[in-house]
């Protein structure tokens, strides 16, 4: 089955107050150490996979840089990645090859080495085309800066475009809400993404949210319930405009679903580059469903060299994991498909799990076919517990 390749560029203009993720504000000095190891890393992937218990096909159909801010990286050394990852893999002609930007970097060098790259799918960190929410949060463009980029895109040759939204940001209304909705209809973009505000303490603003202050104008983030109505507004009125909901977050019209996150949602191979990347790819060991691992989280342990560390998947655990990914997409999980690779039993033991769910109104039943209610999407976290056990994970 050909591999999803996923390469961490965890670099940023700014660091975003929501922002949870294993990025942040460098200096250029740093990318060139990064880019080394990065590239050392691609080349010695199947050294790598050998020794984590796995292996792979060299066949590539979906590649996506993320990050961070990819096009932070100058024009030699986006190559270099690119050119690195053509010389050990072999990837498919039609593959989908995904960069996220944020608005404002894409300069006329940038597209051109976009163009040069191959890549023919942007995934634009937009967040609110409302620029004083925008603002509020760090991020340094205005919906102006946007409308440009968009139109810069298609005319360099790359139309599959995706438009990120968070509901839940401070200064956030249901008036100014509709107002980005309708900004990413008008665009025309062939897909969105739509994630609420997660609160906790990995970000600033979690933290000061948690800690009841009013930095990161914290005291302007709405509360739960508007969230909410806001995350379903947009479900709403996405689909209506035939940006059809296919996964909890994710909305694309038809033929522009992403193909490299469709990978992880259906446990499809993936192999992750960089820092804190993360690899699912098939066990040597029979016994085995798969193996997990991931690169070292933070920037120095990685450029220093930290080895990956990971488990492997038993079939019980492999089960789980086909329930609370599978259950993200709108179309749910097949119970035939599961029986015939996990044996009749193993679902039979799910077979209360799955009432109960179902009693509770977060999950619905149609042939073959179970899925999250609109409830249950609103709940997932709580359904996708209901699937995790004592998994018989073996670490490495």
């Amino acid at each position: 089955m050909p591999l999803g390749l996923y390469i961490s560029v965890p670099f940023c203009r700014s660091k975003c107050s929501y922002c949870n993720f294993a990025s942040d504000v460098f200096s250029g000095t740093v990318f060139r150490r990064y880019v080394d190891r990065l590239c050392a890393d691609i080349e010695q992937a199947n050294l790598t996979v050998e020794r984590m218990g796995g292996h792979f096909e060299r066949s590539v159909d979906s590649i996506y840089l993320g990050g961070g801010t990819p096009t932070v990286l100058d024009f030699a050394e986006l190559q270099r990645v690119f050119t690195t990852i053509s010389q050990n893999f072999d990837i498919s002609s039609g593959a989908e090859i995904t960069v996220e930007c944020a608005p404002g970097t894409l300069t006329s060098a940038v597209l051109q080495t976009l163009q040069c790259c191959g890549v023919n799918r942007v995934s634009l960190g937009v967040q609110s085309f409302m620029d004083l929410e925008a603002a509020a949060v760090g991020r340094l463009h205005t919906r102006a800066v946007v409308l440009e980029d968009i139109a810069r895109l298609r005319e360099a040759g790359i139309a599959n475009i995706n438009l990120d939204l968070i509901a839940g940001l401070p200064h956030q209304t249901a008036e100014s809400w509709q107002f980005s909705l309708d900004q990413v209809i008008e665009s025309g973009a062939p897909h969105a993404s739509v994630y609420m505000l997660e609160i906790d303490e990995d970000s600033r603003l979690g933290r000061e949210l948690m800690a009841g202050g009013t930095r990161y104008h914290a005291h302007f983030v709405p509360d739960e319930d508007l969230t909410v109505a806001l995350y379903e507004s947009a479900r709403e009125q996405f689909n209506a405009a035939g940006l059809r909901q296919y996964e909890i977050s994710n909305f694309a019209r038809d033929g522009a679903q992403s193909r490299h996150n469709l990978k992880y949602w259906t446990r499809q191979p993936y192999l992750g580059f960089g820092v804190d990347a993360h690899s699912m790819l098939p066990a040597v060991d029979v016994e085995l469903d798969s193996v997990r691992f991931a690169s070292p989280d933070s920037l120095e342990k990685y450029v220093a060299g930290g080895d990956p560390t990971g488990s492997a998947v038993s079939s019980r655990a492999a089960l789980e994991e086909t329930f609370f990914t599978g259950l993200r997409l709108n179309a749910g999980v097949d119970l035939e498909q599961v029986r015939e690779k996990f044996g009749g039993e193993a679902v039979s033991a799910l077979t209360i799990v799955l009432a109960d769910l179902e009693v509770d109104g977060l999950l619905a039943r149609e042939g073959r076919q179970i899925y999250l209610t609109s409830r249950g999407r609103l709940l997932s976290n709580e359904v996708f517990e209901k699937f995790v056990g004592e998994q018989s994970a073996v670490s490495n």
